[in-house]
């Protein structure tokens, strides 16, 4: 190793049962940036399973593909309004999933993917609330304290804001999602088809 390169095998060891982070020849700290690129490697692993895991449960959901994309959409709309009303937006699934007959596993893994979007989303929900909210609606608040208000004035907007587009990304996910479900359970009727040809073929009973 080349002077200044980094830290050698012995510094290595006398750090390690000295229990000191290793250092470079200048005496830079080098563990810490290595620990933090390594937790950030295992986190984007580790997500990247999560949402590779949420895909498949999804494709095999039971239901048609209709109903898997209807429940997908109202697990995604109920999400977009979740926070600002301290969780109980989630209630609405059960019976919203009930009266369009759509898939309840299909809302939950939609509720758990609009929790990914959410933060990004919020900005435009609060944005959407802002325009469709009355500016005269904070006049109906005026009894509470300015503070008070504030909050709730800002989390009405990011309710019906969140409302409004839950619905858009409910519709517009729904028909992509419907057509990739229907792609792979075309795919799957495929393969069981081929399996019984085979299992059929006189080479297999003889």
């Amino acid at each position: 190793m080349m002077p200044g390169d980094g830290v050698s095998d012995m510094e290595k060891q006398a750090n390690d049962r000295a229990g000191l982070p290793a250092t470079n020849s200048g005496g830079a700290l080098v563990e810490p940036t290595v620990r933090k690129q390594r937790t950030l490697r295992v986190r984007m692993a580790g997500t990247r399973r999560w949402v590779k895991y949420k895909y498949l449960m999804l494709l095999r959901a039971k239901g048609g593909p209709a109903k898997v994309a209807k429940g997908f959409s109202i697990g995604l709309w109920a999400e977009m309004f979740t926070l600002p009303t301290a969780g109980l937006a989630a209630l609405l699934i059960l019976p919203v999933v009930y009266v369009m007959r759509a898939s309840l596993p299909g809302a939950l893994i939609g509720f758990l993917f609009g929790k990914i979007i959410y933060i990004p989303m919020s900005f435009i929900n609060m944005k959407v609330g802002k325009m469709l909210v009355p500016k005269h609606f904070g006049d109906y608040l005026h009894f509470l304290p300015d503070k008070i208000e504030k909050i709730v004035r800002g989390a009405f907007q990011l309710i019906v804001g969140g409302m409004v587009v839950g619905v858009v990304l409910g519709i517009v996910t729904y028909f992509p999602l419907k057509w990739l479900l229907e792609a792979f359970a075309s795919k799957r009727k495929e393969r069981r088809k081929r399996r019984k040809a085979q299992l059929m073929t006189p080479d297999n009973h003889s």
